[in-house]
């Protein structure tokens, strides 16, 4: 039997003066694919995103985001790799 590991962790990041929270999410422990991260912008609507591994660390995949989302990339990159094995 094969088991896939979740990684689920959550980190608060300040953002324009406000704390924002930032789910992460990964279906299997490997380094490569795509993680999925979730926050709220300042109305409660879920915004949902996707990272992906490249030389340079984790990157956001090109999407339309808020403008704050893409500016917190390097604090993102950091926390995943405090959580990813590896």
């Amino acid at each position: 039997m094969h088991i896939i590991k979740n990684i689920q962790f959550t980190r608060l990041f300040k953002v324009e003066g406000y704390l924002k929270e930032f789910n992460f999410r990964k279906s299997n422990p490997s380094l490569q694919g795509k993680l999925s991260v979730d926050t709220i912008d300042e109305r409660g609507n879920r915004i949902m995103f996707y990272m992906e591994k490249a030389e340079s660390g984790w990157r956001i995949l090109p999407q339309e985001l808020p403008k704050w989302i893409p500016e917190q990339e390097n604090h993102l990159d950091e926390a995943i790799q405090e959580e990813l094995p590896g």
